[in-house]
């Protein structure tokens, strides 16, 4: 007679633990680790406790959220999935993928136990798709609803949207968690076919991101909304997807994008590829929060003649070599938006530098240094102080700060 023993929750997180690679999570993507988990063995073998207890631990992001520092549970409602997308860990007919499901009472069960335990203090979670992505939003949507309204818990989750999802489901799922996000992949439907030929571009995916701006402009809900993409797999250019994502900063409102290298893993068509360089993943970042925060265009980011990048030196600076080097900026008189085209120099520099002005001139490197400001070597290049380019030392090797 063949039978089975259910899993507890926690076990069961634990094993998802081994099986879930790794996805962006929080507001600083660009400092949280980028190749997939994996168990390695200790020295001694390790004891089943011993193993569930490093693979519980691999579920535990430690990530910044709009709350704050947070150590989030990252995991799935079903590690099965009826897609094929060719990079991924859980694609239909992988058959080293271990196949675990959770009920929505099972999983807020476990999650509940971590949070009570101080191990984590917010989700994330996510699923594979069985029976369409609508049945597997409504489970993801139960599990937030028996958090919520039935165990009242009131920390921070974050909830994916499942590819051709609802838009009630959609707006029910913003209404429960502090942040959703739908996964774009790939910066166009070809890029995207090659990614995840399964999956409709439009109709399943940048729809419901523009259903979450709508939703957000006429109601008040409490989710933000992201989305990720996959870079470096499949010949897509940073143009592209520096492009989208200004798009996307202004007219889906999203708070944040990101880009996560490709990583291959075994036993998939993408498996014999290459990864893709994290250099080029940290650049698009910088290129991200420029469109976000210092409200830069695309048009005003250097790309090269591939259309990618540069990787020697970050956009701020590619931009300042090209227009800063042979006109440099007066200090004393540059307006907020130009003091913030120099390299070096950010929001909390800048206004600095514009109270300190009002008290007197500034002359010197060492008075920008004395106003907290961290890189004034990288703006000394592409500065005048009353009227003087300041000196400055070369550096040996290149600074990126």
């Amino acid at each position: 007679m063949k039978f089975s023993i259910a899993l507890e929750p926690l076990e069961k997180i634990a094993r998802v633990g081994i099986e879930n690679g790794f996805e962006a999570a929080g507001d600083a993507p660009h400092a949280e680790p980028t190749p997939p988990s994996c168990y390695t063995p200790a020295a001694t073998r390790p004891t089943r406790q011993e193993r569930n207890a490093a693979s519980l631990d691999r579920s535990i992001y430690r990530v910044m959220t709009p709350r704050g520092p947070k150590p989030l549970l990252r995991t799935m409602m079903t590690t099965a999935c009826e897609r094929n997308c060719f990079y991924c860990a859980f694609r239909a007919g992988r058959s080293s993928t271990e196949r675990l499901t959770f009920q929505p009472d099972e999983l807020a069960e476990g999650f509940l136990r971590m949070n009570k335990a101080r191990l984590v203090d917010g989700l994330f979670l996510s699923s594979g798709i069985i029976g369409g992505g609508v049945r597997a939003q409504d489970k993801i949507i139960d599990t937030a609803e028996i958090l919520r309204k039935k165990k009242q818990y009131d920390g921070f989750i974050h909830l994916k949207i499942m590819p051709g999802a609802e838009y009630e489901q959609v707006r029910r799922a913003m209404q429960l968690a502090d942040r959703v996000s739908v996964n774009l992949e790939g910066p166009t439907q070809g890029r995207l076919a090659k990614l995840a030929p399964q999956k409709e571009f439009w109709d399943e995916l940048m729809q419901r991101l523009l259903w979450m701006h709508q939703i957000r402009s006429e109601e008040r809900v409490r989710s933000s909304s992201v989305t990720q993409f996959v870079v470096g797999a499949v010949g897509d250019t940073d143009l592209e997807l520096v492009s989208l994502s200004e798009k996307l900063y202004r007219q889906a409102g999203l708070s944040r994008v990101y880009f996560s290298s490709f990583f291959p893993i075994p036993d998939t068509p993408f498996d014999n590829l290459a990864p893709a360089s994290g250099e080029r993943q940290h650049r698009l970042y910088q290129a991200s929060f420029l469109l976000r925060d210092y409200n830069w265009e695309t048009e005003d980011i250097a790309f090269g003649a591939d259309q990618n990048l540069r990787l020697d030196v970050d956009p701020k600076q590619a931009w300042a070599d090209i227009h800063l080097r042979g006109s440099p900026v007066e200090v004393n008189r540059a307006d907020r938006h130009t003091l913030l085209r120099v390299p070096g120099i950010g929001p909390k520099s800048v206004e600095r530098i514009l109270r300190a002005r009002r008290r007197g001139t500034l002359t010197e490197l060492k008075d920008l240094r004395a106003l907290g400001i961290p890189s004034p070597k990288k703006a000394a290049p592409y500065v005048l102080l009353n009227g003087r380019q300041p000196v400055h030392q070369l550096p040996l090797f290149p600074i990126d700060i």
